[in-house]
């Protein structure tokens, strides 16, 4: 099952050609789950209506029999690379939960959105249930630089990037597998940003294509 190009964000596209061959396919139905939900949170202005919305989502990939959610582009294209059994989904949906249910985020309401969203999501696209746990911190890093980029609230932006600097030393020195490719660049582009203390851009700037390009080449 083909996604549309539009059900991916851009850059969830482009991470997803590094990682090749059926794995492709695989991280950008995980990238379109994933924008799926930051909808759900982007457009719900009742909690308890996102919490519902949510919970759906959690249903389908509960679901052993197939059935729910069938027809839905996402989850048909999660069924048929297989993520929809990917460990850490359950955490990218809680993760995004806090979102929706937290009128003030304090800090451990970011630590358990990052730990959710940005560990899970990784886990889910290394497919590794054992992952280390710098791989989780990886993650984490990534969706605070991601959330620091897209937040309405300054505060909570700085705060976002001011935790990403407190969790990057957990990262530091690892040597990526090559079958993560993807993640060690996602990874990389968010580390740059959040030593400089800048969030995510939005979209896919000119100038920051070029920048995937050069990590993916020469690692930095």
């Amino acid at each position: 099952m083909s996604l549309d190009e539009d059900a991916v964000p851009p850059l969830g596209l482009l991470l997803a050609a590094h990682a090749g061959g059926a794995q492709a396919s695989r991280h950008r139905a995980l990238w379109a789950f994933d924008a799926r939900l930051a909808k759900v949170a982007r457009t719900t202005s009742e909690p308890m209506i996102g919490q519902m919305r949510l919970a759906w989502w959690n249903d389908v990939i509960e679901d052993s029999t197939g059935i729910k959610g069938q027809g839905e582009p996402v989850v048909d294209a999660m069924r048929a690379t297989g993520a929809c059994g990917a460990p850490g989904l359950v955490g990218v949906i809680d993760g995004w939960e806090i979102l929706l249910v937290e009128p003030d985020i304090d800090m451990k309401g970011l630590r358990d959105y990052a730990s959710g969203r940005g560990g899970g999501l990784f886990r889910a696209l290394a497919d590794a249930a054992d992952a280390p746990d710098w791989l989780a911190a990886a993650g984490q890093v990534w969706a605070l630089w991601d959330l620091a980029g897209h937040v309405g609230d300054k505060a909570l932006g700085q705060a976002a990037l001011a935790l990403a600097v407190e969790i990057l030393p957990s990262v530091e020195g690892v040597r990526w597998p090559r079958g993560w490719k993807p993640l060690r660049i996602a990874f990389t582009m968010a580390r740059q940003d959040v030593l400089a203390g800048r969030g995510a851009p939005l979209g896919m700037p000119r100038a920051l294509a070029g920048r995937l390009l050069r990590i993916a080449l020469v690692g930095r």
